[in-house]
């Protein structure tokens, strides 16, 4: 029986197989990042990075710190998919990809349209939002940063 070896690139070190977004990459390390994965796959900032599981676990988040160990027998499958959190708009859930929020996006989920007339005033005010911006109240140009279960509460006042 012959000891078989893995492909050497180009210093020697062994090549592994991954896959990212089901395109076949070759990585020359033991190891990657999610950070390494993301810069190799060309995957935005804003989108997360998950490692297929066999079936019934759930697929990992792999965060851009997280190291994956690719000497596992297999090719280890990679794919990104926008970050979806969940708002809470006046009382109502909405799923929401952005990593911000304007103020106009609040009023168009909370009333279903924005209408700039100088007799609405609208109002919005947050709370359990992330570090940037835990809590307060927007303005027209306005945008915050968003995280899960992040709740708005909207006004509209017509002085006609």
């Amino acid at each position: 029986m012959q000891n078989e070896k893995k492909p050497t690139g180009e210093k020697g070190k062994p090549e592994f197989q991954l896959s990212i977004n089901g395109k076949l990459y070759e990585w020359n390390h033991p190891n990657i990042t999610g950070a390494e994965i993301r810069g190799l796959g060309n995957i935005p900032l804003e989108d997360e990075i998950f490692l297929e599981s066999p079936k019934p676990k759930e697929d990992e988040l792999i965060p851009d710190n997280r190291k994956v160990n690719l000497a596992r027998p297999g090719i280890e499958r990679f794919y990104s998919k926008a970050k979806e959190v969940i708002i809470l708009v006046n009382g109502t859930q909405h799923k929401w990809t952005k990593e911000k929020i304007s103020f106009k996006e609040v009023i168009v989920l909370a009333f279903g349209q924005y209408l700039d007339k100088p007799t609405i005033v609208y109002t919005v005010a947050y709370e359990d939002g992330p570090r940037q911006n835990p809590e307060g109240s927007m303005f027209a140009s306005q945008e915050v940063f968003v995280k899960h279960k992040m709740i708005f509460n909207a006004t509209a006042t017509d002085k006609s």
